[in-house]
């Protein structure tokens, strides 16, 4: 019956305690040891353990010792024999029930985890105590363990996260806490005699107690280990997990600024002669344009100015951007954004009359925004130049704490796929010039100025900056962080709110009905974001002057949201809800991922695609990790 229940929600898209998932566990334990459970656990665990009083189906000798449970459904006292019908059904042994013990016996067991032994080694309780939860889900559970969820009441008000602990129906609960080395162990009794009472409140009231009582100390490597899992962390998203904070970042140019230029330092004789590659994101905290602050820098001779696409003003939503010159400083300006891939790279004839080109521009943290391949462009031409290249550090405006999505395949290199990295990277524009210079064997004179003060988990209002716009349709921090899903879908024929007020904060098209659409995503139950059915007419892009229907999207919660997911479950559910009106083919442009691509068109689940990809992200995980300039 377990093997035949189909889950009541999208696999991966909440947490249900379910006794089920335990009874398949102990199938599992006897379809891979060839013994039955309870054979299992005595000769594994309870017999190495000396946990003599600990067993399935229990002697008659025992009884006197066990306490009563409650009635069974015939009338009959309960006593020696598993409560739950399903575990008697099953004969008394289940993976879910029907295990006694005394507070002893589990002493045993909880001095093991602690200490580790031959049953259970250290590193192994460490990864099944560790959250394994999905990244974007709110409760934070072991392999079995509960870390901290609505069932973690057995915690207390006082033991930290990072601790784990299991809570039994009848009103039994074990709680154990690595950072204090403390467990607490609770077999009462409170469905006796009907099955009506709950233990829920004593256990908090007893865990409190005892850690209120006890003179605890913390190890330095413990304190460690408790803020690895309840900090700042990566991908953990733990109802304690710290979300923001008020920072105080200093970028790369005002580092460049407080250290006199140090970095730019001129010949003996002479000024050094400097390209800027740069738009209307390079201001420095104060304001002011880098463009005039190293026009005006001792040493320094500003002699070429390059812009991306968008423009040196970032106005510009055009297939090409012309040269111009600045208004400023009187600095030509030169296009690196035409409609060639020769158009897009810099001139080697003006790089090679300069010393070396500063780089001082925001990206969006995503790997088909277009200024991360100007970044490689540069980097190639600076290394046949044989001139330096500088980058002035900046934030990851959607945090670098973060990686998401399907990796590029290899060998699809484009304008929006330098190289193969998944969909959001969590790197700095510093960090990628690192990677890309290293692994695509560019071997350029880089160097890059560090941000001070920036942390990983940072999103950008926890910076203390101010926001500009890094291209004409990226007007929030909120349109940030549904860019790298809402993106995936903009090369199709659908409108993704260019030319309103709110740009990929909708989706529609005239074809489609925004109250279906709303209700089959809704129904998805996606973590972080909700779906609201809107009209909506754009003034420019895709379907401009035509009345769409489509979706809203309210972001609920940008920490539990999988963005490039999202733009999965997006292009899926548009596809099954109209397939003849879709037009899904040029999503491969931005998506560069074939085997996703397929699965969409196939109609699969978009989190089993999402599972799929994670074994390539995991591994460029251990790649990133070589140029990460930042905790």
């Amino acid at each position: 019956m377990a093997f035949e229940e189909t889950p009541q929600q999208p696999p991966g898209s909440g947490f249900i305690y379910s006794d089920t998932n335990f009874i398949v566990l102990g199938a599992l334990v006897e379809g891979v040891s060839g013994m039955t459970l309870d054979q299992y656990t005595k000769a594994n665990i309870f017999t190495p353990l000396k946990m003599l009083r600990t067993r399935f189906l229990p002697d008659a000798a025992w009884r006197p010792k066990i306490a009563p449970t409650e009635y069974d459904e015939h009338g009959a006292m309960l006593r020696g024999i598993v409560h739950d019908p399903r575990a008697r059904r099953m004969g008394g042994v289940a993976g879910h029930a029907g295990l006694f013990s005394t507070a002893d016996d589990l002493s045993k067991f909880a001095e093991a985890l602690l200490a580790g032994s031959k049953i259970l080694s250290p590193p192994t309780v460490e990864k099944m105590t560790t959250p394994e939860q999905p990244p974007n889900a709110p409760a934070a559970r072991g392999f079995g363990w509960d870390i901290d969820s609505p069932f973690s009441s057995n915690r207390g008000e006082l033991l930290p996260v990072g601790s784990f602990g299991h809570t039994g129906w009848t009103g039994t609960s074990m709680w154990i806490d690595p950072t204090t080395r403390t467990y607490i162990i609770l077999l009462s009794n409170a469905v006796h005699p009907r099955g009506k009472g709950s233990a829920v409140a004593l256990r908090t009231k007893l865990a409190t107690a005892v850690a209120a009582a006890l003179p605890l100390t913390v190890s330095e490597k413990e304190k460690v280990r408790a803020a690895s899992i309840t900090g700042y962390n990566e991908a953990r998203a733990a109802a304690r997990h710290l979300a923001v904070r008020n920072g105080a970042v200093k970028l790369g140019i005002d580092v460049l600024e407080e250290h006199n230029f140090e970095y730019l330092q001129p010949p003996a004789e002479g000024k050094k002669k400097i390209g800027l590659l740069i738009n209307q994101t390079g201001v420095d905290s104060q304001g002011r344009r880098t463009i005039d602050v190293l026009a005006q820098a001792p040493g320094i001779s500003l002699d070429a100015i390059f812009s991306p696409e968008h423009g040196i003003a970032g106005v510009l939503d055009t297939t090409h951007v012309e040269n111009s010159k600045d208004e400023g400083t009187g600095v030509p300006i030169y296009s690196v954004y035409g409609a060639s891939d020769a158009a897009r790279r810099p001139s080697l004839e003006v790089l090679r009359t300069l010393d070396a080109v500063v780089v001082d521009i925001q990206d969006a943290g995503v790997r088909f925004y277009t200024y991360e391949a100007t970044l490689g462009y540069f980097l190639e031409a600076a290394a046949k130049a044989n001139i330096e290249l500088i980058v002035l550090d900046r934030p990851d405006p959607i945090t670098g704490s973060f990686v998401q999505g399907p990796m590029s395949d290899p060998g699809r290199e484009s304008f929006v796929n330098y190289q193969p990295v998944p969909v959001r990277h969590g790197m700095t524009f510093g960090e990628l010039a690192k990677m890309y210079n290293a692994e695509r064997g560019l071997n350029a004179r880089l160097e890059v100025i560090a941000m001070e003060g920036w942390l990983r988990g940072d999103w950008f209002d926890s910076t203390g900056l101010t926001w500009t716009s890094p291209s004409p349709n990226l007007r929030s921090v909120t349109e940030a962080t549904l860019y790298p899903g809402v993106a995936l879908v903009e090369g199709t024929n659908l409108s993704v709110g260019r030319g309103t007020d709110t740009p990929f904060e909708l989706v529609g098209a005239p074809w489609i009905k925004g109250r279906d659409l709303a209700r089959y995503l809704n129904e998805r139950s996606i973590s972080g974001v909700r779906f609201v059915p809107v009209t909506f007419t754009p003034t420019a892009s895709t379907y401009a002057g035509q009345k769409c229907e489509g979706v809203n999207i309210i972001l609920l919660g940008r920490n539990n949201l999988d963005a490039p997911e999202m733009g999965i479950e997006l292009a899926s559910a548009i596809r099954k809800l109209y397939p003849q009106d879709y037009k899904i083919d040029r999503m491969m442009e931005i998506l560069v991922n074939q085997s996703v691509f397929d699965g969409i068109v196939q109609g699969r689940d978009p989190r089993r695609l999402a599972q799929d990809w994670q074994e390539s992200l995991d591994n460029f995980q251990k790649l990133r990790q070589r140029y990460l300039l930042y905790k």
